[in-house]
C-alpha cells in the first residue's frame, strides 16, 4: 500500500484533492452489477467486510435518507468509491474512512460488493477526512461537528488556528461551534435532532433555565432574532430582579460584539461610571492558553 501525502492544506482543499482522479474513474455500469473490476487502485469488496470507524464524527443517519440513497444506488450504482483503510482487528476487514452512508445505502439496495479505495491513514488523518467529507456535504449537525473538533484538539493537539487550516473553516466559526458543547445535554440533543439551529443555540449559552426557552422556540417556531429578544426579556427578570439592559450604551454593546467576534468567545464589559471589568468566558484550557498567548504577544 502506498502511503498518501496528506498535509493539512491538502486536506483543507477537500476530498477531491486528497483522492486525485481515482474517485471519478469507477464505471457505473460495472459497479451496478457488483462486478469486481479493479482499476488504478480501485477494487470491490464484500459489504460484510467493511466496518464503521470509531472515529466517524457523524452519529445520526436518517432512515429516509438511507432509503433514498439506496433507490439512487439501485438505479445508478455507487458513483464514488468508499475510502477505507485496513482494519487493526483482522486482515480481511476494512475500516470505513469516508462513505459510511454509501455503505449503508448499498446494503439496503441489496448490493453484495462495493467499490473501495484503500489508503494507509493515521487516526488523525481518518478523523480529518471524515470531518471534511461530512462538512462539505452538510451532513453533520452542529454538535457532531463540535465533538469532531474537540477530539482533534484533545487527542491530536490541534489548536483552533491549525484546525482552521485543516478543515477550511474560519477560526471564529470553529470557536463558536465549540461553545455549543457548554450547553445542557438536552439542548445539545435538540441541536442533534435539528429542532433548533446553531444560531438559536448560541443565544442560549450561559442562560439559566435555557431549556424553558427552547420549548418556547420550538412551540412558537421562533426565528433567531425573536429568540434573542426573548432571551433579553428572560435575563431582565432572572432571580425576580428587574435588570435594565439598556444601561449599556450602544458603543459598549458594539465593543462587546467586536471583541466576541475577534476572540470567538463570549466577552462582557461592565462599567460603573469610574471603572469596570472585562470578562472573557472560556470553556477549555486550550481556549485559555489561546487567550494568554494573544495577550502576551
Amino acid at each position: 500500500m502506498n502511503s498518501p501525502k496528506t498535509g493539512g492544506n491538502k486536506l483543507g482543499r477537500g476530498l477531491s484533492a486528497l483522492l486525485g482522479d481515482n474517485s471519478r474513474e469507477f464505471s457505473i455500469n460495472d459497479n451496478k452489477s457488483g462486478k469486481n473490476t479493479p482499476q488504478k487502485g480501485l477494487s470491490t469488496v464484500p459489504v460484510e467486510f467493511l466496518i464503521p470507524s470509531s472515529l466517524q464524527p457523524r452519529q445520526i443517519f436518517g432512515q429516509e435518507e438511507i432509503e433514498s440513497l439506496a433507490a439512487s444506488i439501485k438505479k445508478n450504482g455507487i458513483l464514488q468509491p468508499i475510502l477505507v483503510r485496513s482494519s487493526n482487528t483482522s486482515d480481511e476487514f476494512f475500516e470505513i474512512i469516508a462513505g459510511e452512508r454509501r455503505w449503508r445505502g448499498a446494503q439496503v439496495a441489496g448490493l453484495h460488493e462495493v467499490p473501495v479505495i484503500v489508503r494507509d491513514f493515521s487516526d488523525e488523518e481518518v478523523l480529518q477526512v471524515a470531518l471534511i467529507e461530512n462538512i462539505q456535504r452538510a451532513n453533520l449537525n452542529p454538535i457532531e461537528e463540535a465533538l469532531g473538533y474537540r477530539r482533534l484538539i484533545n487527542e491530536f493537539k490541534h489548536t483552533q488556528d491549525s484546525l482552521s487550516d485543516v478543515v477550511g473553516k474560519s477560526r471564529s466559526h470553529i470557536a463558536n461551534i465549540l461553545r455549543l458543547l457548554s450547553l445542557p445535554e438536552s439542548i445539545q440533543n435538540n441541536l442533534k435532532m435539528r429542532d433548533i439551529s446553531a444560531g438559536h443555540a448560541r443565544t442560549l449559552i450561559g442562560v439559566p433555565n435555557a431549556e424553558d426557552i427552547v420549548k418556547e422556540i420550538i412551540n412558537k417556531k421562533l426565528n433567531v432574532r425573536q429568540t434573542e429578544i426573548l432571551v433579553k426579556k428572560f435575563k431582565s427578570h432572572v432571580g425576580g430582579k428587574k435588570i435594565d439592559i439598556s444601561q449599556k450604551d450602544s458603543d459598549t454593546l458594539a465593543l462587546e460584539k467586536s471583541l466576541s467576534d475577534a476572540l470567538g468567545l463570549n466577552v462582557l464589559i461592565g462599567f460603573n461610571g469610574k471603572g469596570g471589568k472585562l470578562t472573557i468566558n472560556y470553556e477549555s484550557l486550550d481556549q485559555l492558553d489561546d487567550i494568554i498567548s494573544r495577550l502576551t504577544r
